[in-house]
């Protein structure tokens, strides 16, 4: 990927909050104390875009959270490239989550793809079928295929991701970002074992949530 450097605030919100710094500065001084809201909406843009630094302990065999969430589905389904059988995790991100999406295993991207779709709330299991999304297929050295699904959700409009197919990524390596809130659809082989429930919460690049086998 083209950069790998890590920004304690994420390079994706800049723009969005140097406007609003401009704008509030701007405001205090045509409306004084009646710009608090726009004060407000800087502080929160500021706490979305953070984007802590984090150590990563490789999992040989595990798979770790590719974002910072709640678990909101834990079933078999199949994978959305071939539909064969899968275990699907699925982890929805809140406005008060990070929002960069790192990689669950080591591994070569073999496939991207991109579809275009409509903004469900996220949370919602229609939205892994119907929403604007994004999948990563990864192949990790022992042959297994993981498949990562960034989604677009009600409010979040852009998806980015950086990694393309043939580049290989770390565990745990930030490959995209979702803008205001969202959900990552996590496919793994069947024979998987979970490690996490709905309603946990997960954090990306730390939380082991499956284990694969061989």
């Amino acid at each position: 990927m083209d950069d790998d450097r890590h920004y304690l605030i994420a390079k994706e919100g800049w723009y969005h909050i140097l406007f609003v710094a401009v704008l509030a500065v701007l405001a205090t001084f045509a409306i004084g104390w009646l710009s608090i809201a726009i004060w407000c909406l800087l502080l929160f843009l500021i706490q979305f875009f953070r984007d802590p630094d984090r150590v990563i302990t490789e999992n040989d065999g595990g798979v770790l959270s590719p974002a910072d969430g709640r678990v909101v589905c834990v079933e078999k389904s199949k994978y959305p490239q071939n539909n064969e059988k899968a275990l699907k995790i699925s982890v929805f991100m809140n406005i008060f989550n990070v929002h960069s999406n790192r990689s669950p295993i080591a591994g070569e991207i073999i496939k991207k793809t991109y579809i275009e779709g409509k903004f469900f709330n996220a949370a919602f299991d229609k939205a892994s079928e119907n929403n604007e999304r994004n999948s990563l297929t990864i192949k990790a050295k022992n042959g297994h295929l993981v498949c990562c699904v960034q989604i677009a959700g009600l409010i979040a409009r852009r998806i980015l991701c950086y990694a393309k197919e043939g580049d290989y990524l770390q565990q745990g390596q930030r490959y995209g970002f979702i803008r205001f809130g969202s959900r990552l659809d996590l496919y793994l082989p069947l024979t998987a074992v979970p490690k996490v429930a709905i309603g946990d919460k997960v954090t990306a690049g730390k939380t082991l949530v499956a284990f694969l086998d061989g």
